[in-house]
């Protein structure tokens, strides 16, 4: 076991008595998992042991150059240029950079910069390992040696998979499906068009394999960070409702899943995602009502951005079981992410309102302004029935049927969750199998 010292720890609500407060001490933390660390007094006696929890040791990195406002996306191609970009692989999903004439003003921008480059479209929403074979190919022949995605997760997520895929000898599938660390990959850039995932900010990347249709996160908090991300709130004007509802969504979920944790004296990230939960909460309002308010979409968009970045997650353990299930859902029916999550999350959160209803009654009282009941249940019960009215008004489903899927194969999602993730998932609480059907019953409303 590694061992560390500490000069400082606090007390979890137990005063020194008797003698061995007068007896001298000394601080050690036993650094195993990054999920949590305990420090830990022993009196030279050896009678007492007495645990103290803390907030956890964190390394924070955050590299990414963010240019944002106005017109930004007219410096994409001097950006990649003064990032080392010789010849730029473009991705870009189903066309709508296309008809809009923004990748072909990329395009003119790179070559202006004296730079070359090669275009692959095509991404879908809830990208599959086809395309990213394909990029892999593409700029291996083409010799690339940078990437700019244009769009949006999916987008993003392709290019940092193909990034890692040409720097390795091997199958680019082991990264996700083998967790082979990512060691070296090529750069990449982002000209942001859907703000909602948060990867112009993170290292994280989702894609599912067609065979046995797995959908599979990878984080890799240092090397696939986009190098820079250009974010013009303009950009986003044009998205249909539906698909900014489902970034909300999306970003919301990424702050609750941070939020929701165990780990103690953790009052500045969670007011940051208190914070940012209640701003998205009232922008998302603004640009539903009005979809070209810039404001709105700007505040949205930086929102998404910090909700992902890690920033939110810094020094507590982490939860990430609603999104787990939600990638068995969405890679069964291939529904929009968000709109999936905007089932799973009130469901999840009703489970815990009834078993670990603690920080779901803060949730409702500081995000919510519910006024706490003298009992916890009801309190929390009423922040989930906020929660699920919010989406509801955004136009989201809320159950399983409203999502599209009138006979979900409840024992598939759960055996495939459980087989990829293990026999408990989250940290929250740790979810069996049967928890597992049982939050999938109550999506079923």
């Amino acid at each position: 076991m590694c061992l560390k010292f500490l000069c400082l720890c606090r007390l979890k609500k137990r005063p020194f008595s008797g003698c061995h407060a007068r007896r001298p001490v000394f601080f050690l933390t036993a650094g195993a998992s990054a999920a949590r660390d305990y420090c830990v007094i022993l009196w030279y006696d050896l009678k007492t042991v007495t645990r103290f929890e803390l907030m956890n040791h964190f390394s924070f990195y955050s590299p990414t150059e963010f240019v944002f406002g106005r017109g930004t996306e007219q410096q994409a191609g001097a950006l990649c240029r003064a990032y080392g970009a010789t010849r730029v692989l473009v991705v870009y999903g189903q066309g709508h950079v296309v008809r809009s004439g923004l990748l072909r003003q990329l395009t003119d921008q790179l070559l202006q910069a004296g730079l070359a480059c090669v275009t692959l479209g095509g991404v879908q929403p809830n990208p599959l390992d086809d395309k990213v074979y394909e990029g892999i190919s593409l700029a291996r022949r083409e010799h690339v040696d940078f990437l700019l995605a244009v769009g949006g997760g999916s987008v993003i997520d392709t290019a940092k998979a193909i990034a890692a895929g040409v720097c390795y000898a091997g199958d680019f599938w082991d990264f996700y499906g083998l967790n082979v660390p990512v060691e070296r990959a090529l750069k990449v850039g982002v000209v942001l068009t859907i703000p909602a995932a948060g990867s112009e900010g993170s290292g994280n990347s989702v894609i599912t394999r067609r065979e046995g249709l797995v959908k599979v996160s990878l984080r890799t908090p240092k090397v696939l960070r986009p190098v820079f991300a250009v974010m013009n709130p303009e950009l986003t004007f044009t998205l249909p409702p539906f698909q900014t509802a489902c970034g909300i969504a999306d970003m919301m979920a990424h702050i609750m899943e941070r939020y929701f944790t165990n780990t103690p004296h953790c009052e500045t990230t969670d007011r940051l995602c208190e914070g940012l939960l209640c701003a998205i909460i009232e922008q998302g309002r603004r640009v539903m009502d009005c979809p070209d308010d810039y404001d709105a979409r700007a505040n949205l968009m930086w929102s998404g951005t910090l909700a992902h970045n890690g920033v939110c997650g810094v020094g507590r353990e982490e939860d990430w079981y609603s999104h787990f299930l939600e990638h068995e859902i969405s890679a069964l029916y291939d529904v929009a992410h968000g709109a999936g999550l905007a089932v799973v999350f009130p469901a999840w959160l009703t489970w815990m309102a009834h078993h670990h209803p603690q920080k779901v009654v803060q949730f409702a009282c500081r995000v919510w302004d519910v006024r706490p009941a003298s009992d916890d249940t009801v309190t929390a019960l009423e922040g989930v029935a906020c929660l699920r009215r919010y989406w509801q008004g955004l136009g989201l489903p809320v159950t399983l049927a409203q999502l599209g899927i009138e006979r979900p194969d409840v024992d598939t999602i759960t055996d495939k969750l459980h087989r990829l993730k293990g026999p408990q998932v989250g940290s929250y609480v740790r979810l069996t199998p049967d928890n597992t059907r049982e939050i999938l019953q109550l999506m079923q409303g």
